[in-house]
């Protein structure tokens, strides 16, 4: 090869090379990475999951529905009031970090949602008065069985009862995330709790605080 077709041949790598920096790292006329791509912690589901039909009873004593779902962004969490541990902790830490948070909301509003999985103790009135006690701004819901179920399932959550019902401090067993869903109201992925030796197992908020901005940001 002759250095002409040398210098040819260098020349087109490096044209290319420059193609491919450009499209990764600045993409062309404004367009940007997928979201799934821009957040660092959120794990996101191969794709959108679309919630099971609901109708539920928030603690307002009101209808709650799919259609309060959309148009925000919703991080849920599936529990109860009488739980020990996860669900107040849980819920404490979002509430410190959520007006940080919904101050990035420039292009949709963020809502927080408390699903409770034991319709037999939580009463509207008992929801009003535990979620109230946390943020004012949050939601909290309940329904039957056949209700929450399968709309927990559609969540990619799971919950059981562990006890015996008869006993009045029965617990029920509850997947930990937070769900993330879209403004679309499917659910698209969740925050994992963190599991570390010794430490209640519960979503890290740093995490939150740093992807759950973009989230908002995009729309």
């Amino acid at each position: 090869m002759n250095q002409n077709k040398i210098v040819a041949v260098a020349a087109l790598v490096s044209l290319i090379f420059g193609i491919y920096l450009a499209v990764t790292i600045a993409p062309p006329n404004g367009i940007k990475k997928p979201l799934s791509e821009q957040t660092k912690h959120m794990s996101w589901y191969p794709q959108a999951r679309a919630l099971h039909d609901f109708v539920l009873t928030n603690h307002n004593n009101q209808a709650m529905t799919n259609a309060d779902l959309n148009g925000k962004w919703t991080l849920a969490f599936v529990g109860y009031t009488f739980c020990p541990d996860i669900c107040p902790v849980t819920l404490a830490e979002i509430s410190k970090i959520y007006p940080e948070l919904v101050q990035q909301a420039s292009t949709t509003p963020l809502q927080i949602w408390f699903l409770s999985v034991d319709p037999r103790r939580d009463t509207t009135a008992r929801l009003n008065e535990y979620i109230n006690y946390f943020n004012k701004d949050f939601i909290a819901s309940t329904g039957p069985h056949d209700q929450l179920f399968p709309l927990v399932r559609s969540m990619g959550m799971m919950y059981a009862m562990s006890d015996d019902m008869s006993n009045p401090n029965y617990l029920v067993d509850h997947s930990a995330s937070i769900v993330v869903i879209n403004p679309d109201g499917n659910v698209v992925g969740r925050f994992k709790p963190k599991q570390e030796l010794g430490q209640l197992s519960i979503s890290d908020m740093q995490e939150l605080k740093e992807d759950v901005p973009i989230l908002l940001k995009q729309g």
